[in-house]
């Protein structure tokens, strides 16, 4: 069985050199040989390599080590996470004692015996393996802890369009295919996806949520391929992408209506190769991840005006998921409404339990512009206000000229209901462009996207 594992072999001897390939292509993945060890930082940024096989003497009649030992601080000083093992044609212990406290792993001396060899690298490649897997771990904590503390909601309705969205779900969850989500803002497209990886065979894995529209353009390529140090002036380490974080499990690109078309060119060429290029190197690196997109823009129509690439949709959308409004929902609206009041009551140590018969029909006759998270935001804000046992229809706040689709802003209206209006208005304007609507009422994105966090919309 091949060991999946990329080795270089660094040595003058092109003897050495030749019986080293032609033994270990048999069980490695890939080997890669040079003659000099100057050739070490061409190598190394340009290939995914796991374990350095080097050699400690290169000028001749040179015995002592220490050009191997400046070279395996070389290394290390590129990546301490480089699995190094020293080979020399001179046994000596003092030597073989300061390499490891320098940080070689293993040392081997020359001619070798093939299967200590292959042992030795073995042990190696489930080393390199064990300190990925950590480092990857690490990253994910620093990088996404707040994500991962997340509790997603789980689905609830009894709609038949909820009801046949959940049967589709069900069959598409345990294969890899790629799941375009589309609806309104606030429809709970990530509540789908999360069921969609929580029901996949990945579902042991990282769930890795990325708000495209939210990344700045100018960070859009480090943020999510990742970068080298010293790729830009506060590039301080290397640091890995969010697809190179979620390798193995799911990535959930939402907004990916709002990337422009060279955005679009870059992921593109990521999902198409199954490769990402940090920003800094030129080496590719493998990633295995199941893809999920959601957006509330419609893509068919940008597609025909050419401002969304119809390549990308053809590779995001093998499923296709459609979520109604709210509005379309009739009774589900009381059944979240209740989930909310389970859920909103408990997190305040309320005993509320129940919602008025007059309250209900409050909730039913609202046309719920913000979808399910404005509902949300209500309830939550009437467990918070009552004084009472049970949600009355002056707890939900919603206030005559909320209702229906009229929009028209009024002389009494107070100023944030004014405001929330306006915000409403750019967004449907707009067709659910964040930019567009941001420019048009004179704020940047990140101020948009917190007046919609903040309206619920």
């Amino acid at each position: 069985m091949m060991i999946d594992a990329n080795i270089l072999v660094i040595d003058d001897d092109d003897d050495i050199l030749l019986s080293a390939r032609l033994f270990l292509k048999q069980h490695f993945n890939q080997i890669l040989t040079c003659k000099s060890p100057r050739e070490i930082n061409v190598l190394l940024s340009k290939n995914e390599v796991d374990i350095i096989l080097l050699d400690m003497n290169y000028q001749k009649g040179a015995s002592d080590g220490r050009e191997g030992l400046y070279w395996l601080e070389h290394i290390l000083s590129i990546d301490k996470d480089y699995v190094v093992i020293l080979m020399t044609a001179f046994g000596n212990v003092e030597l073989a004692v300061q390499a490891i406290k320098k940080g070689a792993t293993d040392f081997i001396l020359k001619p070798w015996e093939n299967e200590k060899l292959y042992a030795t690298l073995s042990a190696a490649t489930r080393l390199r393996q064990s300190n990925k897997k950590v480092k990857k771990l690490e990253k994910i904590h620093t990088s996404m802890q707040s994500d991962m503390a997340r509790k997603f909601e789980h689905i609830v309705g009894n709609n038949d369009s909820v009801q046949q969205l959940q049967k589709t779900l069900i069959k598409v969850a345990p294969t890899d295919a790629n799941v375009l989500i589309l609806g309104e803002n606030g429809t709970g497209k990530q509540v789908f996806a999360y069921e969609l990886h929580k029901n996949s065979l990945r579902r042991k894995q990282i769930f890795m949520h990325v708000d495209l529209g939210s990344l700045n353009e100018n960070l859009f390529e480090s943020e999510l391929f990742g970068y080298a140090k010293g790729a830009f002036t506060d590039a301080r380490e290397d640091k890995p992408g969010r697809f190179e974080m979620a390798d193995g499990g799911t990535i959930f690109l939402d907004e990916i209506g709002n990337l422009s078309l060279p955005l679009q060119a870059k992921l593109l060429s990521v999902l198409q190769n199954r490769t990402v290029t940090r920003l800094g190197e030129s080496k590719e690196r493998k990633i295995d991840v199941r893809l999920i997109s959601a957006t509330n823009m419609p893509l068919n129509e940008m597609v025909a005006k050419g401002t969304f690439r119809q390549d990308l949709l053809f590779r995001i959308n093998t499923v296709e998921l459609l979520l109604p409004p709210l509005r379309q929902r009739g009774n589900d609206i009381v059944l979240l409404a209740y989930h909310f009041l389970q859920v909103f009551s408990s997190k305040y140590h309320k005993a509320i339990k129940n919602i008025t018969a007059k309250a209900e029909q409050t909730l039913l006759n609202y046309s719920w512009p913000g979808n399910i998270r404005e509902l949300q935001h209500v309830i939550e804000r009437a467990i918070i206000m009552t004084d009472g046992l049970e949600i009355t229809e002056n707890d939900l706040q919603l206030s005559p000229q909320k209702f229906g689709n009229q929009g028209v802003l009024q002389a009494d209206m107070p100023l944030e209901e004014m405001e929330k209006m306006m915000v409403n208005k750019a967004i449907e304007k707009h067709k659910g462009n964040i930019s567009r609507a941001a420019a048009e009422l004179g704020l940047t994105r990140a101020a948009l996207y917190r007046r919609i966090e903040k309206f619920g919309l």
